[in-house]
């Protein structure tokens, strides 16, 4: 067994530093008593105040909202039904075709997917605004949801599936009652990676948001573009304290899950 050298502890140290060093300062700045974000007047909670009354952010993070639950739910549904074509429905007319048209969004430039989404809405008379938005994550995020779940169902022990059709169910019961509970931790990570596919998208969303339809994203990057403000620091800290919690308490429920799992099989070998 390698022991843990000096050289990856110093390897190591300066990856988490080079990552997180600059949102400590972000955070820490947006405390800032000063207007100007590097220099330092002491501490104070003024510029969340601000934010609290900005109305265009305010505006910019619940179209945010309302497009990221949207289209991460509709993401959701289509991955997951391509992936369980692409995996049980086996050889036919057209699967490379399918499965092409599927996984394409992962590997196309953003500018392309935004630009060619444009071009589409402008050729069929959509105005642009939430519906476009929409439209778009949910075409480059079902990729992403596609093979999540996929890798489960390549997994799965269809024997159970045959067990429930050799009971009387018909093959959606069987789906609904017997695969879909199995791989639900797969199609929960698919709806909060798309989720957040969404949440972060900046490219796409400013070639097909209208005036009307401005996302966090778009309205932070045109902000920074006059100058970096402490209301930007104050809000991109509470972005990152959803998250934390967000990525704490899903850490938490999957270990208490764990647990719990470890106890059930421990129960079941004694019994």
């Amino acid at each position: 067994m390698r022991r843990f050298s000096w050289f990856n502890a110093t390897a190591l140290t300066l990856g988490f530093v080079f990552l997180y060093l600059p949102m400590v300062i972000l955070v820490i700045y947006s405390f800032n008593a000063s207007k100007l974000v590097t220099v330092w007047a002491g501490f104070s909670t003024r510029w969340y105040g601000e934010l609290m009354r900005n109305e265009a952010f305010l505006d910019a993070a619940l179209v945010t909202l309302k497009v990221g639950i949207v289209s991460s739910t509709l993401a959701t549904v289509l991955g997951t039904m391509g992936a369980y074509v692409m995996i049980r429905a086996g050889r036919f007319t057209g699967r490379t075709l399918f499965s092409g048209m599927i996984y394409a969004p992962l590997v196309m430039p953003e500018v392309i997917t935004g630009l060619s989404l444009l071009l589409l809405f402008i050729g069929i008379g959509l105005d642009r605004g939430i519906v476009t938005i929409i439209l778009a994550h949910t075409t480059f995020s079902m990729c992403y949801v596609s093979v999540v779940v996929s890798s489960r169902l390549v997994s799965f022990d269809r024997s159970l599936e045959e067990a429930a059709l050799d009971l009387g169910a018909s093959p959606f019961e069987a789906f609904r009652l017997v695969t879909l509970p199995i791989i639900a931790p797969a199609v929960i990570s698919g709806w909060l990676l798309a989720f957040t596919l969404s949440l972060d998208d900046l490219v796409i969303a400013s070639f097909t948001a209208g005036p009307s339809s401005t996302t966090l994203p778009i309205k932070i990057f045109s902000a920074v573009r006059l100058g970096v403000s402490p209301e930007i620091n104050a809000l991109s800290t509470i972005m990152i304290s959803i998250v934390t919690v967000g990525v704490i308490g899903a850490s938490l429920v999957s270990k208490r899950a764990a647990v719990k799992r470890q106890e059930e099989e421990r129960a079941a070998v004694r019994t």
